[in-house]
């Protein structure tokens, strides 16, 4: 038996490991390791002295309605600065396209009902504060196959060689992450009427 939150929210954005100075980068559309754990030590407290594990989260699933791209200004961490450079003002803005995950849903399933309502009873972030997710549906499937049903993404975490590499775990000191990509249905949903 699995015990399913399902959380909602207007927007998310999980940015890519590797895209550090990008000027155009995309949601990734995938929970790394450390994301999980992040979210898990969030929903139960005290479970932040377990560094490296995720104990209580047993699977996970994340889908969408559609990418929008939106830009945002940036600078230097000095702070503005503008000089003038051959007859040219140059200054250290610069603008970044982001694509955001409108509407996701993010579904993570839990083996203990008690751990489930605990979650039910929160909000989660995906990857930054403002990309705040909120408890909508608390569900229950009689096991993995029916889970499976839920349409979406889902990385199963993996060891080096058995996956690709989706970034660094800072709660295990920095050592790479590994998944295996796993695609159920069609996780772009339709958008939801107004």
């Amino acid at each position: 038996m699995l015990y399913i939150v399902k959380y909602a929210g207007p927007f998310g954005y999980i940015k890519p490991w590797t895209a550090v100075r990008d000027s155009e980068t995309f949601s990734q559309q995938f929970l790394t390791p450390s994301i999980v754990e992040g979210m898990e030590k969030k929903l139960f407290p005290e479970m932040l002295r377990q560094s490296g594990k995720i104990l209580k989260i047993k699977r996970h699933r994340l889908n969408y309605c559609a990418l929008d791209v939106q830009q945002e200004r940036t600078w230097a961490k000095g702070g503005f600065e503008a000089k003038q450079d051959k007859g040219v003002w140059k200054t250290n803005i610069s603008i970044l396209k982001r694509g955001v995950m409108l509407e996701p849903n993010l579904y993570l399933a839990f083996s203990e009902k008690t751990d489930a309502e605990q979650a039910f009873s929160q909000h989660v972030c995906i990857c930054r504060n403002e990309d705040v997710l909120l408890p909508e549906e608390l569900l229950f499937v009689s096991g993995e196959e029916e889970f499976d049903q839920i349409e979406g993404f889902e990385l199963l975490f993996c060891e080096a060689g058995a996956g690709f590499k989706v970034g660094h775990n800072r709660f295990a000191f920095g050592e790479s992450m590994f998944g295996e990509l796993k695609v159920f249905g069609n996780p772009i949903r339709q958008p939801s009427a107004f």
